[in-house]
């Protein structure tokens, strides 16, 4: 793959998403950077020339926007190689806490935002792209959507549905398009989003300090996530050249220990009660 690439990445505002698109401009690529509020761009647009950057208001809720969003990519750089589903936001409290309106305005960017880009990904790489250069689609998920975590149901809900309509996606794709699909699974990264994380209030029935939903309520003020997001996006960067990419990338060694505990937990699961799924299969 060429490395004068053109890059779409949404989410631009703060966190990976910007911290990529920095990268990628700085290595000589071209970016698309799309925001509801282009303004916090200004600085990058005053440093890049518009025929490196494109900068684009998004908000993945509102298809039309997405759809022209591809659009324009078109008529600006008649091509596109990387896609990366970055928008997405966190809602946290238990499952019980989290008002429906709440959950469902998460699920709306998180998860249906992001197969909105994926479907006009698939199709611009498919007939914009010239035949068999095809793409990479990058789907930022999280270590919840493996594992799960007590306090952030809705949004680790979100990223479990962004990784299972990631690998049917996967799956469907003819290998003559030469699309590829990598769902980033990163642990702990400190980013500026979570400045902006939206905590709901407690419900009357999980006021127990000892809970670990409210002991991540109540050190929240005192996180500060273990891994480096700049370092991080440099491994992102280079999964993005790899001619067979993986379709899973656990990003941080807390990722992979947590993903670890997982995997083993299911499987002494399976084992435990392998013997209740003998004997079911219908009498011929």
């Amino acid at each position: 793959m060429s490395t004068d690439r053109v890059w779409l990445i949404t989410g631009t505002s703060t966190g990976f998403g910007r911290q990529l698109a920095e990268l990628v401009l700085q290595k000589g690529e071209k970016v698309v950077a799309t925001a509801r509020r282009p303004s916090v761009l200004d600085d990058l647009v005053s440093k890049y020339p518009s025929n490196r950057l494109l900068v684009l208001k998004v908000d993945v809720n509102v298809p039309q926007d997405i759809i022209d969003a591809f659009a324009a990519t078109k008529d600006k750089f008649g091509r596109l190689d990387v896609v990366l589903n970055n928008a997405a936001y966190v809602v946290m409290g238990e499952l019980e806490a989290v008002p429906e309106e709440e959950a469902r305005k998460l699920f709306d960017t998180n998860f249906w935002g992001a197969m909105c880009v994926s479907r006009e990904a698939v199709k611009f790489f498919r007939e914009v792209n010239a035949p068999g250069v095809g793409g990479r689609l990058l789907q930022n998920s999280s270590l919840t959507g493996i594992t799960g975590l007590a306090g952030v149901t809705y949004y680790a809900a979100s990223k479990h549905a962004l990784e299972g309509a990631s690998k049917c996606l996967a799956a469907e794709l003819d290998p003559a398009w030469n699309i590829k699909v990598t769902i980033i699974e990163p642990g702990s990264f400190h980013t500026e989003g979570q400045a902006k994380t939206i905590w709901v209030p407690v419900h009357p029935a999980y006021s127990n300090p000892e809970l670990p939903a409210s002991r991540l309520r109540n050190g929240w003020g005192a996180y500060s996530g273990t891994g480096d997001v700049k370092k991080a996006v440099e491994a992102i960067y280079k999964i993005a050249f790899l001619p067979e990419p993986p379709l899973h990338f656990l990003l941080g060694e807390d990722a992979i220990m947590y993903a670890r505990k997982q995997w083993a937990d299911v499987a002494a699961d399976t084992d435990k009660y392998e013997s209740w799924s003998k004997g079911l299969e219908k009498d011929s």
